[in-house]
């Protein structure tokens, strides 16, 4: 009993000194738009842009400090009354496709996950090829040639 409350005490320590650190991730409301519209829209583009620093989140859900930057700048964007379109190609002028969090399809991003299967027929045609190389029939040799034949007469009498 008295081991449990040394435990839960430990816990409780541990928590309160983890406490402050939990809140320098939640974000600041000051950021938000007074404009609930212009917010929504900040918000849905901001979910279709990557974090650059998470790489699997968006802007939107990322605590990282660039992607507080890059917030504040899609906001601003929104503010201006730049279009979705105007503000997604901005970034993307900025940053390339990559912070898009679903870039479009193109050649690039076809050959992209294409690589794998194209690797796997390439693999599979090889091997294939090397098998059936293996284990084909030999061919028969030539016969011999009557000086051949001579030859090895020769040898073979010693």
């Amino acid at each position: 009993m008295m081991m449990l409350r040394r435990l839960s005490a430990l816990f409780l320590g541990c928590a309160l000194l983890l406490a402050p650190v939990l809140v320098l991730a939640v974000d600041d409301p000051a950021e938000m738009l007074p404009n609930p519209q212009e917010e929504a829209r900040a918000e849905t583009i901001g979910s279709q842009l990557r974090c650059l620093v998470c790489q699997n989140e968006s802007i939107e859900d990322s605590s990282a400090g660039l992607a507080r930057d890059l917030r504040r700048v899609v906001r601003e964007h929104v503010a201006k009354g730049e279009s979705n379109r105007q503000i997604m190609d901005w970034m993307v002028n900025r940053y390339g496709n990559f912070i898009r969090l679903s870039p479009p399809l193109s050649i690039g991003t076809l050959l992209l996950w294409s690589m794998p299967v194209l690797a796997l027929l390439l693999g599979l045609t090889t091997a294939f090829f090397a098998y059936r190389r293996r284990n084909a029939a030999p061919a028969a040799p030539p016969p011999l040639t009557a000086e051949e034949k001579a030859r090895l007469a020769d040898l073979t009498k010693d």
